[in-house]
């Protein structure tokens, strides 16, 4: 009955065998797009080929990797050509590629970079929106799935690092068609939380499996957010777009852990050193402090305080003989000006100089007289005004003219009947 039994190492090579006698399969000719894309240490490639529908598992060998001028990437589109055959330890089949050549960069690559380019026009990448990350906080959010490496990962590392922070999960699809918009929403809900950080991410995958993070509802969210943003998806290499707008990129979800908070050992360590250098310092204050008064209690001064009266003293002792000296200078250089007055002729012939000046001013008086136009008119002559002017030439009135004519005792108005020499 057994010998009906045969082991699967045995139809993996009866599979093997079928597929490598098939003149078809020896040499086929396929069109996809690159995932999942390693390179070997070794100089294998490892990669899938895929379309919108199905895709297949595939190998270069070093042998033929050197002869390409490129270096696939995910999400690049190629042309292959190789054989098919089954891999007997996992009893799959796959294609075991010969030559490349490129076909153009896949879909996926193509909407990530116009998106990218979209997003920074409108400086959502832009430095002077990115918020601070606060170095001890008290309670972190994260936006990942419930379960997996990630959450597991990041729990641990903040327990280890900093225990008396509190987490909050909210628990989030991170991987389909439905993802984008639940963890859009998650960090809409995070944010009606009192949180300090929240740390949005998912380990890594193919580029089809980080593609939420890739989502334009997904960049907004992370923008619109009050609460600072770290972004950990994926494995080193992996850049999402939820990268670039976040206020600050991790390569891993544990290494978003590490930059949400402080190390506590550190801070120990560094508050042990402060208490040191502390102590230190006011042990050389006191010190210090010390001498200063042994200085002071052991000083002439204060031994005998006298000696500063006796010093003051002395200094107004000073003081008052060269205000003395000064004064009588002053006093001395007074009286000598007095005493040049009284000698002074002014001073002595007083008399003779108001007669003098007397007799000039009667002088100046008798010679305004003489010149008074109104000590004429007394004499019988008049003054003849036309226009509020002495007139002085007869050729500066015509006939009709009025006139006025100034006496000793009046004034006459007059009209000018004629005009002649």
């Amino acid at each position: 009955m057994d010998n009906n039994y045969i082991t699967i190492s045995e139809l993996s090579k009866y599979l093997k065998s079928k597929f490598d006698e098939d003149l078809l399969l020896r040499k086929v000719y396929l069109k996809g797009e690159i995932s999942n894309f390693k390179a070997h240490t070794r100089g294998h490639y490892y990669f899938t080929l895929k379309d919108e529908t199905s895709r297949i598992s595939a190998i270069m060998f070093a042998s033929n990797t050197r002869s390409l001028k490129f270096l696939p990437t995910d999400g690049m589109r190629v042309l292959v050509t190789g054989r098919i055959s089954i891999y007997e330890a996992t009893g799959g089949y796959q294609i075991y590629v010969d030559d490349m050549l490129e076909d153009g960069v896949g879909n996926l690559y193509v909407a990530f970079e116009q998106l990218k380019e979209k997003l920074a026009k409108e400086g959502l990448f832009n430095k002077e929106h990115k918020k601070k990350i606060p170095r001890m906080p008290k309670k972190i959010g994260i936006v990942t799935a419930s379960t997996g490496a990630a959450i597991r990962d990041i729990l641990t590392t903040i327990k280890r690092r900093f225990p008396i922070c509190e987490t909050i999960l909210f628990p989030a699809l991170v991987q389909g068609n439905e993802a984008a918009c639940d963890i859009a929403k998650k960090i809409e809900i995070a944010n009606n939380y009192d949180i300090d950080t929240l740390i949005v991410g998912r380990g890594g995958g193919s580029l089809e499996d980080l593609w939420p993070f890739n989502e334009e509802v997904v960049a907004r969210a992370i923008y619109n957010s009050h609460i600072p943003v770290i972004s950990a998806v994926g494995h080193e290499v992996d850049f999402t777009i939820a990268d670039f707008v976040a206020d600050l990129r991790a390569p891993t979800p544990t290494a978003a852990a590490e930059l949400a908070v402080v190390d506590m050992d550190t801070v120990i360590s560094y508050l042990d050193t402060a208490k040191s250098r502390s102590y230190n310092a006011v042990l050389n204050l006191i010190d210090n402090n010390k001498l200063r008064l042994n200085k002071i209690t052991t000083s002439y001064v204060l031994k005998k305080p006298t000696a500063i009266y006796e010093i003051k003293e002395q200094k107004l002792d000073g003081l008052i003989d060269k205000l003395n000296t000064v004064m009588e200078i002053k006093l001395n250089l007074y009286n000598n000006k007095l005493d040049s007055l009284k000698n002074s002729y002014v001073f002595n012939n007083s008399d003779i100089l108001y007669k003098f000046k007397s007799q000039n001013l009667n002088n100046l008086i008798n010679k305004l007289e003489v010149l008074n136009p109104l000590n004429t008119i007394k004499r019988g002559y008049a003054i003849v005004k036309f226009e509020n002017k002495v007139l002085s030439d007869i050729n500066l009135v015509k006939k009709d003219d009025s006139i006025n004519i100034e006496l000793k005792n009046g004034k006459i108005e007059a009209k000018v009947m004629e005009v002649g020499q």
